[in-house]
């Protein structure tokens, strides 16, 4: 959507500019070309042994110009980093996103750049040749810019400078002061006349070295008809700055990156322009919901499955049932088309992607959501963002943020609606596809609900499921049959994996691979293709020991099959820790001892929960004639947990990881 200001102070704008901010401003971070020595000294990156790159600073800053009888958004920046290691060279390497539409484009200006080497205690610079610069086109709206600086080595100091003009109002520029190196300063400064009311949003977990707001003015010269006139609005002003910000640390176990770290973020709210009042140019989801169903490439696809009709009058003949139609539609749909990795809100033709058999997550649901309705049942699309592209905000209607569409169908008697997706093959009815698992997602309908509003979860768990009848020997080696079943989303990723590499390969990556000494000379796999039931393997398995019998026998029976790795391995966290879904993992092994070996030393048997019923771990060594069994259950009730939760999490885990490293004495008997 293009903004356009049509009349300012009651007078038609014509071509000519001119501005000037009144006089707030603080000394630029940062001059570019302007380096020191010290930046090449190594005793200044001493505490920077593990980073392979720094940022010695990122300065940037929007205001607007008037120009063309509209206004723009102009954004710059200047960026010096410091090069550590050869694994750092890709900060030499800078992409700049630029949108357009309608015959209007973001355009980049000013774009210089250096790499710095210290060559027998010279400064030697070489410049960013055009030959460096390319541009790349993602899809027909968005491009990127991208260039690589030069002669970097280790050492080398690189700085780039450039310019964004945007007509795109909306599109006034975010800013991430954090990054996965460290920060020594980030600056960003926005000047914001009064005629635009944007909400800010600050994020993250590192403190602000500078927060100032102030006010001042900004002069824009017009034109009408052969006569200047210049207006000085109000402005705000705002400086915000961060100081040796640490690297963010990636761990395990989040949504995305972009949900923690230091940012500042811009959405366009409104204008407000002399003698027209406020005018509210973001949009309400009540407004999204309604563009929605009309456009072409959302609702109208939907109502675009009359040449399935014949498919569906079969599915109409057999099933009566609500329920059993809802997954006959899901079965055609999703055997039919494979998924292409995409994931959309937007189809370019449902019934293209069909005749092809191969579309993104948009042609399929939409299409599914089609033709639900076709079979009678009350189907609504739902959008929502990606765990990968970060959490959907209900306080910001903004479209922009989502990425996805699922299929809500109500069935009679229920009050909370089914969400389905057709894009797994893998995937039995009702399964929800992981990267989905997002919180939130809201549905896309014109009626009025008491809320538009679903969350976005499911009953699924990763369920883990192994039992073994193991015979020991005098040297400490081990042989005898293995069941390992896997459930839910274990059974989706294995069942993925196992379709992708066959079930040789398969058994070698899963078993063999990652077990040092295991011979598999016999298997099967069970149910790979009953997707309501877990996918089931039944090994053979054989483990060598020693030349030689030994009097002890020390037996870790954990080892191969238990948790041997705390992944939380960060003294303290900021940010919470998600699944995505609850687990449960169960082990039962039963070992044979050798004849002629007793049970020397036994671990404990422990049994532990975290707070509020979070999660549990037991584990069980009971002797039995002529052998042991042991068990191991662990399980975590939560798809998700805070900080402040976060020290229990990683004790428990440890806890974990130690029993399942505790040792069986085995002696002969004299």
């Amino acid at each position: 959507m293009i903004l356009r200001v049509l009349s300012l102070t009651g007078l038609a704008l014509s071509l000519g500019f001119a501005a000037a901010q009144s006089a707030h401003a603080q000394a630029d971070p940062i001059k570019f070309g302007k380096l020191e020595l010290k930046e090449f000294d190594a005793k200044n990156f001493a505490a920077d042994t593990a980073a392979e790159a720094v940022v010695m600073a990122d300065y940037g800053r929007t205001h607007f110009e008037y120009a063309q009888n509209d206004f723009k958004v102009v954004f710059e920046r200047t960026t010096r980093i410091k090069i550590l290691k050869k694994s750092g060279y890709d900060w030499a390497t800078v992409k700049i996103p630029l949108y357009k539409t309608n015959g209007n484009e973001e355009r980049v200006g000013g774009l210089r750049g250096f790499t710095y080497n210290l060559v027998n205690g010279q400064l030697v610079k070489e410049k960013l040749e055009s030959t460096g610069i390319f541009t790349e086109q993602q899809d027909a709206n968005r491009s990127t810019r991208k260039f690589t600086l030069p002669n970097v080595k280790e050492g080398s100091v690189v700085e780039y400078t450039y310019m964004v003009s945007s007509d795109f109002l909306f599109n006034l520029q975010d800013w991430q002061f954090q990054r996965s190196i460290p920060v020594r300063w980030s600056e960003y400064r926005v000047s914001i006349p009064e005629y635009f009311d944007y909400r800010l949003s600050m994020q993250g977990y590192e403190p602000l070295e500078v927060s100032e707001q102030s006010s001042g003015t900004v002069q824009f010269t017009i034109r009408d008809r052969n006569e200047m006139e210049t207006v000085t609005p109000s402005t705000k002003i705002y400086r915000w700055a961060m100081k040796d910000v640490p690297a963010f640390r990636q761990e395990p176990f989040i949504t995305t990156v972009q949900d923690y770290v230091a940012r500042v973020d811009f959405e366009l709210k409104g204008t407000r322009f002399p003698q027209q009042g406020y005018t509210q140019q973001m949009g309400s989801w009540t407004k999204i919901n309604s563009e929605l169903l009309t456009a072409d490439n959302f609702g109208a696809q939907i109502g675009r499955t009359g040449f399935l009709k014949a498919e569906m009058a079969a599915i109409m003949a057999k099933h009566t049932e609500p329920l059993a139609r809802a997954a006959a539609v899901h079965q055609l749909v999703r055997t039919n088309m494979q998924y292409n990795d995409h994931d959309r809100m937007y189809s370019n033709g449902v019934r293209k992607a069909y005749e092809l058999h191969s579309g993104t997550a948009a042609d399929i649901n939409l299409l599914l959501i089609g033709l639900l309705r076709d079979a009678g049942l009350t189907a609504t699309p739902v959008i929502l963002s990606t765990r990968d592209n970060g959490r959907l905000d209900i306080a910001s209607p903004m479209v922009s943020r989502c990425n996805y569409v699922l299929a809500a169908v109500t069935l009679p008697g229920q009050t909370q609606p089914l969400l389905l997706d057709a894009t797994q093959k893998q995937a039995d009815f009702g399964m929800l596809p992981e990267r989905v698992l997002n919180t939130q997602g809201h549905l896309v309908t014109e009626k009025n609900l008491e809320d538009h509003w679903l969350t976005i979860s499911s009953p699924q768990r990763y369920v883990h499921f192994q039992t073994a009848q193991l015979q020991l020997d005098s040297r400490g080696g081990w042989k005898g049959k293995i069941h390992d079943e896997r459930g839910g989303y274990q059974a989706l990723n294995a069942r993925a994996t196992l379709q992708r590499l066959g079930e040789k390969k398969y058994i070698e990556t899963t078993y063999i691979k990652g077990n040092e000494g295991w011979s598999v000379p016999k298997y099967t796999v069970q149910q790979a293709d009953a997707l309501a039931k877990p996918l089931a393997i039944d090994m053979e398995v054989e483990v060598a020991g020693d030349n030689e019998p030994a009097g002890t026998i020390y037996l870790s029976p954990m080892q191969n099959f238990g948790e041997d790795e705390n992944p939380f391995r960060l003294a303290d966290r900021r940010f919470p820790v998600d699944f995505g879904a609850g687990h449960d993992e169960t082990l039962m092994l039963t070992f044979t001892l050798p004849e002629g070996y007793e049970v020397e030393e036994l671990p404990k048997n422990t049994a532990v929960s975290l707070p509020d019923n979070g999660g549990r771990f037991q584990y069980l060594i009971n002797p039995t004639a002529g052998g042991l069994q042991v068990v191991s259950r662990i399980s975590f009730t939560k798809a998700a947990y805070s900080a402040e939760e976060y020290a229990s999490l990683r004790e428990f885990y440890s806890l974990i990881v130690a029993k399942h490293a505790e040792r069986i004495v085995l002696k002969k008997k004299s």
